[in-house]
């Protein structure tokens, strides 16, 4: 509801029709479908009191929360250069981020998020499964699944860390160096009011920032020692599937 909200103000108010409310809209329909994509299962199996998933409907599960999360990633990455710009190059804002510049950069994010999942689609289906298994969390995710696969998800697994490395600490890095000089031209502005209208402009983006990805790279770049999938799941709800369906 949150999320359609921003949709429908942006979409009826005219002084919204801006680059920053552009990707705002695209990060809102990001977030609708990111929950879509796994909770409808989530709140079948409570009602129905149970945990059973097709195989065919955790793989695409997985895909699209894949799709999702890396066009997330590239979304939030593109919005700090927006602040960038307008922050710190205000008089060329309108020149930099014209509508054909945001239109590039938005199917250049979703472009590169459905083709690197789509990647990680052709590996999975490579996998051989052994009939049903359960897997250790609260909906298909990539690694959860990749753990009960009978054949060799090396890989898998080295293309799943390579992506995230891709998708998070590089968007990350530029990000940080965004904000960087961001922080540095705020601080050269006189005017209290003026400092504090620019940086209410980017804190909210670094906030979400700052959880989006602290949690994501502690999941999928961090160490891996002991038993990480039942050390890390608990940053997220944790719940169980059993995948009844196997691929021969």
């Amino acid at each position: 509801m949150a999320n359609g909200m921003i949709l429908g103000l942006t979409w009826l108010d005219r002084r919204l029709h801006t680059p920053m409310y552009f990707f705002l809209s695209h990060l809102a329909v990001i977030d609708v479908a990111y929950a879509s994509s796994n909770l409808p299962s989530m709140l079948e199996n409570l009602v129905k009191h149970k945990k059973a998933i097709s195989f065919v409907s955790c793989t695409l599960q997985m895909y699209f929360f894949l799709i999702f999360a890396d066009t997330e990633c590239l979304i939030l990455m593109v919005m700090s250069y927006d602040r960038f710009v307008a922050i710190c190059h205000p008089l060329q804002y309108t020149t930099i981020m014209n509508w054909r510049a945001c239109t590039v950069l938005t199917i250049a994010c979703w472009a590169c998020g459905f083709s690197l999942s789509l990647v990680h689609l052709i590996l999975f289906l490579r996998l051989p499964f052994c009939g049903p298994r359960s897997v250790n969390h609260f909906f298909c995710e990539i690694l959860a699944v990749l753990n009960v696969a009978c054949g060799d998800t090396w890989i898998n697994k080295t293309f799943v860390f390579v992506a995230c490395v891709f998708i998070l600490v590089g968007p990350l890095s530029l990000m940080l160096v965004s904000y960087t000089r961001i922080l540095h031209a705020i601080l050269k502005i006189q005017s209290k009011e003026g400092r504090r209208k620019a940086f209410s402009t980017c804190s909210s983006h670094f906030c979400v920032v700052g959880f989006y990805f602290g949690t994501t790279i502690i999941l999928y770049v961090g160490p891996r020692y002991g038993n990480p999938m039942k050390q890390k799941k608990y940053l997220l709800p944790s719940h169980s599937y059993a995948i009844p369906w196997s691929i021969h």
